[in-house]
């Protein structure tokens, strides 16, 4: 039986720069539609060419997709213009773009309140721009905003703006969920009655998420007849964002409920570059990734109970709905006061260390684990800290900077500026090393006075240059006098290496110098520079 096609529709350059606090430049632009093109989706919105100069200059240039349609998007014509002499529509049809996709309204409350004119109108305006797009020799899709809302309010007024678009030569309706609060029942019911009128092969579904239903209701819409689906990277998108394309286009592809009846766009290897997609939004963005996602989230194949940790070595299937790697993730056992034998020993063996299961140091570190997280550490976020641990328990870190001792001083001078200094006293090859530095707070300063003087620590310098920290972070793990303070500390290098490492105590000083010295223990090891003599 051959498989029905579905369409996958990307809208992060578009929907995604609506999001508070993004603002995509040229660059990231391209990066992501790249990115995206490479993956397979089958079209590409880059924008609003005329609206702002970004979108203008985009569009302007030929992107050289091999895969993808890039798409220009738009509004409908306003009423005081023919589609002829709306500078708006021109502004599409010129660009350098192979489908164009206007937005219109299609609910007639929207209608008199937003654009104060009559429901005649907006189907006129709707029906000449759809018209003279498709003479333009342009791809033509109309996103009816407000579709759900307004088919509940009035269906036989919505779907006559769905028809005139539809009967003008429009390859797409596309039903919006504009405000994301319709919920999967409801989009079965709707699209299944639209498609009686409009064919399924013709119709697509944009989904919010103010509900957290924008991937069910497009699962929704599909099974109901839909064959294109909209959303963006990450459900990127204003308030709660759009329907997750880094969850929809493996569901697709993966379950089969799905792949048996339909087929995309998306192949098999390319798939593997799903993960990789999702984190460079996040990248390009200058902000973590969230990461409890589905599929490509670094929590999404993590295990931390002892008995889940055995039962997935057996049979990964029991706790796991796919294999990681489909999706170019991986699996993470985690370790923490929960642990087993089996996350041990999973995770010895993730990061090289060979053991067999009745070796008594195992229990030794299960208990060490276990002893420390008593007392505020927790290793489930602080790779390189547990495996420094494992290591020196094995025997197989060696010395490298001894820091004997270091003194911290934060003061208010004159012009009300905080300076913090900071002097620590190393110990190199038997050599004593007075470092110091000065900092934002009393962490950095600590940090420089050690990595900013790299140059008299001759052996390691080279080692060291490159290392940076990114991020930093405070956790009271108790009130009251005798606070017990938790510091987690993320590190990077010029190899694009990141990792964390972790401190405890009741000193936030020390807490902070504790992960600190983890941190540069492990970029040390991970390096192969030589043991201090």
């Amino acid at each position: 039986m051959s498989k029905e096609r579905l369409y996958i529709f990307d809208t992060t350059l578009r929907d995604g720069a609506q999001t508070q606090g993004v603002d995509f430049s040229i660059d990231d632009k391209e990066k992501i539609s790249t990115s995206l093109d490479a993956l397979g989706v089958d079209y590409i919105e880059g924008g609003w060419p005329g609206a702002n100069p970004t979108d203008t200059e985009f569009f302007n240039k030929d992107q050289g997709f091999k895969n993808a349609k890039l798409t220009a998007f738009g509004m409908t014509k306003k009423s005081e213009h023919s589609a002829e002499n709306d500078p708006m529509l021109a502004s599409l049809i010129n660009s350098k773009s192979s489908s164009v996709c206007l937005f219109g309204k299609s609910w007639d409350f929207q209608v008199d309140v937003a654009l104060g004119i009559t429901n005649e109108q907006n189907l006129e305006n709707i029906s000449e721009s759809a018209k003279h797009i498709v003479s333009s020799g342009k791809e033509f899709m109309f996103d009816a905003e407000h579709c759900f809302d307004g088919y509940k309010a009035n269906p036989e007024y919505t779907l006559s703006c769905l028809k005139a678009a539809y009967d003008q030569g429009a390859r797409w309706i596309v039903l919006c969920d504009t405000n994301g609060g319709t919920l999967p029942h409801e989009v079965s019911k709707i699209v299944s009655e639209i498609a009686k009128h409009i064919p399924g092969e013709n119709l697509g579904i944009h989904a919010h998420n103010d509900t957290e239903n924008a991937v069910a209701n497009s699962l929704a819409a599909v099974q109901a007849g839909v064959r294109q689906i909209q959303g963006t990277i990450n459900g990127l998108g204003e308030r709660c964002g759009n329907a997750n394309l880094m969850s929809l286009i493996p569901t697709l592809f993966l379950k089969k409920d799905f792949s048996e009846k339909f087929e995309i766009n998306i192949k098999h290897e390319n798939l593997q570059n799903l993960t990789q997609c999702s984190r460079l939004l996040d990248e390009l963005l200058n902000r973590k990734p969230n990461k409890h996602l589905p599929y490509v989230g670094a929590s999404a194949f993590s295990h931390k109970g002892g008995m889940h940790v055995s039962a997935v070595q057996k049979n990964p299937k029991t706790y796991e709905h796919i294999d990681p790697e489909e999706v170019g993730n991986s699996r993470n056992i985690v370790v923490s006061d929960q642990a087993g034998q089996s996350n041990i020993m999973s995770r010895l063996k993730s990061i090289g260390i060979e053991v067999e299961k009745n070796d008594p140091k195992i229990k030794k570190l299960l208990s060490e684990v276990k002893d420390r997280e008593f007392i505020g550490y927790s290793y489930d976020g602080a790779d390189a800290s547990f495996e420094l641990l494992a290591r020196r328990l094995m025997g197989e870190i060696p010395r490298y900077i001894l820091i004997n001792e270091y003194d911290v001083s934060v003061k208010k001078d004159n012009a009300g500026e905080i300076i913090s200094h900071a002097k620590a006293n190393l110990v190199v090859d038997g050599e004593k090393i007075l470092c110091e530095g000065q900092g934002n707070g009393p962490v950095n300063a600590l940090d420089n006075a050690i990595r900013k003087n790299v140059n008299k620590l001759a052996k390691y310098s080279e080692y060291l240059k490159d290392l940076k920290l990114v991020d930093y972070k405070v956790r009271i793990l108790n009130t009251g006098t005798e606070a017990v303070t938790r510091v987690s500390i993320e590190s990077t290098d010029s190899k694009g290496v990141n990792w964390f490492t972790i401190g405890v105590s009741p000193n936030i000083i020390d807490a902070s110098f504790k992960a600190l010295v983890d941190s540069l223990d492990y970029k040390l090891f991970k390096d192969k520079a030589p043991a201090s003599l």
